[in-house]
């Protein structure tokens, strides 16, 4: 490991913050008279140079196991889903499996900066790095067609709707904004049936849902090459997701080992 990927992972992860309290700007909760007062407050204060935040205790454990939504972080995923991918990337890179990398669900985009930074560490030009998302946030649940989404709450979540340009402006911060690096915004069932993608060598799906992550791997488990690696970011945490996999891998007959990378995420290698 160089020590420019070792360091990348802790600023993308904000582990170098370490005993550091984060800031949340405070929301309205039902029957909460003391955080609606204060959201009262805030809308007297001058805007753009003061809001009210709640205190959020910086927690090391938490975003090593990726169990926490960061404050100030690039990525999510914590530093054994980030080790994940460095080893998945490193292995199709020794082992000369063709192809290029994408994570479906990109939230700040730390996963795939992190991916376009693997390649160039070691001097890997002639693989894109695609970066699929609505760009919105999460879709509303579609439970007539997706019954396993029911109740899913995702779409509710406005943190998780992050721009492109913010996306973008986040690869320029690492000076990793490069030709390799490929943009499909929209939702997954209009973009990856399309995607003009031949290869691919590294499969991340994090898109919560069921749908999400059928959508996934109806259009792209294909297109991965025989020695390359298929992860899925919320197996442990979202049912639905789960669920999705379980689907496809019996409608497909996989049988390949599937391998635990912490209690969210895991990934198995094509054969």
């Amino acid at each position: 490991m160089s020590m420019y990927i070792d360091l990348l992972k802790k600023v993308l992860l904000d582990l170098h913050r370490v005993n550091q309290n984060e800031y949340v700007p405070i929301r309205r909760k039902k029957q909460n008279l003391k955080r609606n007062f204060l959201l009262l407050f805030n809308g007297v204060l001058p805007k753009n140079k003061y809001q009210i935040c709640d205190v959020k205790p910086y927690d090391p454990e938490a975003r090593i196991n990726g169990i926490d939504w960061p404050t100030y972080a690039d990525s999510m995923i914590g530093l054994k889903r980030m080790n994940n991918i460095e080893y998945c990337v490193s292995k199709v890179i020794e082992e000369h499996v063709p192809g290029d990398l994408i994570e479906t669900g990109v939230w700040r985009g730390g996963s795939v900066i992190f991916m376009a930074a693997l390649l160039r560490d070691k001097q890997v030009s002639d693989r894109n790095v695609w970066v699929a998302d609505s760009f919105e946030g999460l879709p509303k649940p579609n439970t007539v067609k997706y019954a396993a989404d029911k109740n899913d709450i995702h779409y509710m979540h406005p943190e998780l709707a992050i721009s492109m340009e913010t996306v973008k402006d986040n690869f320029r911060k690492y000076d990793l904004l490069g030709d390799n690096i490929k943009f499909l915004k929209g939702w997954f069932k209009d973009t990856l049936p399309y995607a003009p993608i031949e290869k691919l060598a590294v499969l991340r799906l994090d898109g919560d849902m069921y749908e999400s992550t059928m959508d996934g791997l109806v259009n792209l488990y294909s297109k991965l090459s025989k020695g390359g690696y298929i992860i899925i970011d919320d197996w442990g945490v979202v049912p639905g997701c789960k669920q999705a996999v379980l689907d496809y891998r019996q409608q497909h007959h996989i049988t390949a080992e599937i391998i635990a990378i912490d209690a969210s995420g895991v990934f198995w290698k094509k054969t």
